[in-house]
């Protein structure tokens, strides 16, 4: 992928540019910078339409970042139940977006969101456009009848690879004629002090006229805490005396955790290389355990949901509904709330930008 993070302002949008693979330089109007970041934005006036919105990871983002949700779309009934659970106020609708009619929220600024990922990644085999969750379409078809200011999509890192270079050019193209620019940008959530790599693309798309406005967030100057110094006191919460050593010796970010789908996967941390991989930071990664280990506990423990959660950046007052495995995976398959506020943080300069001009004049 080509370097975004270099650019030159005042520069009229280039759609080959903001598409890594039709670029012929490294140069990309949309620069890398991050605003100051309080512990709380205060409500920016902005709103957004949040699609399949799982079991909260964006939208929490989007909340500490000031943005507002009109409405929340998921079909995953205890997800619903999750959303609903911590925040009562919100605007859960149960619904297939394939089917969901998005009318009564024209005017929002932003339809955000994490379209499902096993078509684009390797576990779910890389269907594409031929799977049947694949939910781009139904996306577009949202963002036409809406027409908010900008888009925010996120998904995993398979959608840039050549296997889907014509289908990246057919969601380009769809955007462009209905006035937008869109352009993405490989991240990790290790750079905004996530304990865990997690590299995923993000999916943004803007109206032509707000493009100079936009950056793409900056890494984080510190880096994340390892998984040893998140999960110390979850671990040892039931008094496990090998929780000091175990912390000492878990002494680096997690690996990418992996959610399963409703096709397959249950509630572990991944297929046999995942687990290898847990295993070198001394967890039991082929199951999830209902508690932290007790006194005596001999071996590698295993995680619990909430251990899990920590590592993806939920808040510890953050709940789930649903059995183990409905829970975990809604844990599992989430953006990472830092992650999507550090996104949503520049996203909101940029819409509030054109206002901030006009005051101005």
């Amino acid at each position: 992928m080509a370097d975004e993070s270099k650019g030159m302002k005042k520069r009229a949008p280039n759609t080959a540019l903001l598409f890594p693979e039709l670029s012929t330089g490294p140069e990309n109007p949309w620069l890398t910078g991050s605003p100051k970041r309080t512990q709380d934005s205060p409500p920016s006036g902005l709103t957004t339409l949040e699609l399949c919105a799982g079991g909260g990871g964006q939208a929490i983002g989007l909340e500490q970042a000031g943005i507002e949700h009109a409405g929340l779309v998921e079909i995953d009934k205890s997800a619903c139940a999750t959303l609903r659970l911590n925040r009562p106020t919100w605007n859960v609708m149960e619904a297939d977006l394939n089917t969901f009619d998005g009318s009564a929220f024209k005017g929002v600024d932003l339809i955000s969101g994490g379209l499902p990922c096993p078509p684009f990644s390797v576990a779910g085999k890389q269907l594409g456009k031929k799977d049947e969750r694949n939910l781009f379409p139904a996306m577009i078809r949202l963002v036409d009848q809406i027409r908010p200011r900008a888009v925010m999509i996120e998904n995993v890192r398979g959608f840039l690879d050549a296997v889907f270079e014509e289908y990246r050019g057919y969601v380009r193209k769809e955007l462009t004629k209905l006035g937008y620019e869109p352009g993405w940008k490989l991240m990790n959530a290790s750079d905004f002090g996530v304990p865990q790599l997690r590299p995923r693309v993000v999916f943004i798309a803007l109206r032509k006229e707000l493009t100079e406005h936009f950056c793409w967030p900056q890494p984080s100057v510190a880096p994340p805490k390892t998984v040893g110094e998140t999960l110390h006191d979850l671990i040892a919460a039931n008094g496990w005396n090998g929780a000091r050593n175990w912390a000492k010796d878990a002494d680096e970010v997690a690996p990418t955790i992996v959610g399963g789908s409703h096709k397959h996967g249950g509630p572990d941390l991944g297929p046999t290389r995942a687990r290898k991989a847990w295993a070198t930071l001394g967890v039991d990664g082929l199951g999830i355990a209902n508690e932290a280990p007790a006194a005596g506990f001999v071996g590698m423990p295993r995680l619990t949901v909430r251990m899990v959660a920590r590592l993806q950046g939920f808040p510890d007052d953050w709940h789930f509904a649903g059995t183990k495995t409905q829970t975990y995976r809604q844990v599992g398959n989430a953006f990472p709330p830092p992650f999507a506020r550090a996104v949503a943080e520049n996203l909101k300069v940029c819409l509030l930008a054109p206002r901030l001009v006009r005051v101005a004049g």
